[in-house]
């Protein structure tokens, strides 16, 4: 296994600590190997192995456990050992009332308890009843740029090469077997998808039209980066005849906020500078891998604006950045990121080498008077790493490889 250090360093850093480590994130993204890193790391440093108890709920063994069953069989083996107990729970959402188990077994001292899931819903819920206050909360996502580069033996290709490979194939890990075969690739992104919509959405939640989740799905996908509302959507596809006049905006909403749930779209909500608030309308949505959007859309995938802004907005978010949509008058910042102190402002373009195209991006950063950084992430090479009225132009594979 290749190692994961933004995330495996989370957990190294909570080890030991009373809180509950949740892991979250869309299927395949490499929850269960991080788990499996996790564990290796603690026998390196003198855990033995039957300090460490390891339960994937996916596998029939454990499927029909009820959490009082569950209880038992952590604490029994709790109590047969000497020291700590080290606990790693895969997919913990398909028991039953398992929050109840898991609150019990947190009181006992010698036990360190570490679980992942796939549904956000399903997760919040049951963690902000019973486990207000007692867990962390470890987002993963499916490879960066430079973690895509650790994964794969791309010696002979240039950057740029690199770059545009990961734009069309994304950062499932798994993926990394397949030896950059599309056919192949298509395949596995086509059983990752089904997955993820069977049991993260259709199968927890009630969707009773399936062919509106994916008339939904289509939309989102094509729509990354541009402002959108539920109403939009809808009159989108009544005038496509995609659906019937007598589909709710309700009903869409939720469908939407169930993908959100499984980690397939993230909703960026848009912040007005002046006013100093959040707008609830003309949002925006990004994909969390692109290759499934490739897979999705196949030749219509042509966006490349757009899809440069969803790989920033997942690298901010990999980075740890509260991430929205900026507006000022009438002018609009791709990005404004902000965690603890530092606050950045980002616009994100193909090229600055047309003189028109350079003003538009750096007008609405030259109207913000604050003094925080302002960036322009650009994929050209000629007009980068000068400053313009202290806006630092960057080259965007540069950046996400900082």
């Amino acid at each position: 296994m290749i190692n994961r250090p933004i995330y495996l360093d989370q957990l190294i850093n909570f080890k030991d600590k009373e809180f509950i480590k949740v892991i979250t994130g869309i299927r395949r993204c490499g929850k269960s190997s991080l788990l499996e890193l996790f564990a290796q790391y603690l026998k390196e440093n003198g855990v033995s192995e039957e300090n460490i108890l390891k339960i994937n709920f996916e596998i029939l063994e454990f499927a029909d456990l009820t959490y009082k069953e569950l209880h038992k069989m952590v604490k029994d083996k709790a109590d047969s050992i000497n020291g700590k107990l080290y606990v790693l729970f895969d997919e913990i959402q398909k028991i039953d009332s398992w929050e109840l188990a898991v609150n019990s077994l947190r009181v006992d001292s010698n036990i360190d308890i570490y679980i992942t899931g796939s549904n956000a819903y399903l997760l919040s819920s049951k963690l902000s009843t019973y486990l207000s206050g007692r867990y962390v909360e470890i987002k993963m996502q499916p490879l960066s740029f430079k973690e895509f580069l650790t994964f794969y033996d791309m010696e002979s290709m240039t950057k740029d090469e690199k770059f545009k490979l990961y734009l069309k194939i994304g950062g499932m890990p798994g993926l990394r077997e397949l030896n950059f075969n599309e056919t192949m690739i298509n395949q596995a992104l086509d059983g990752i998808f089904s997955t993820v919509i069977m049991k993260d959405v259709i199968n927890q939640v009630s969707v009773r039209d399936s062919a509106l989740l994916n008339k939904i799905i289509m939309y989102l996908s094509n729509n990354i980066g541009n402002s959108t509302s539920v109403n939009n959507i809808k009159n989108t596809l009544i005038s496509d005849k995609a659906i019937t006049k007598g589909t709710t905006g309700g009903v869409i909403d939720n469908y939407i906020k169930y993908l959100e749930n499984a980690f397939v779209f993230y909703n960026i909500k848009r912040y007005d500078i002046k006013g100093k608030e959040y707008l609830k309308t003309q949002g925006k949505y990004y994909i969390t891998d692109l290759g499934l959007r490739n897979y999705l859309l196949g030749s219509k995938n042509t966006d490349r604006g757009h899809i440069l802004e969803n790989v920033v907005y997942m690298e901010l978010k990999n980075r740890g950045y509260r991430v929205y949509i900026g507006k000022i008058d009438e002018k609009e910042i791709d990005f404004i990121a902000t965690k603890q102190n530092e606050k950045l402002y980002i616009q994100v373009t193909e090229t600055m080498s047309d003189e028109k195209t350079r003003q538009r991006e750096l007008a609405p950063l030259k109207a913000i008077k604050d003094n925080y950084e302002k960036i322009v992430l650009t994929t050209d090479t000629l007009f980068t790493n000068t400053d313009d009225d202290g806006i630092k132009i960057l080259n965007l594979i540069d950046w996400l490889l900082m």
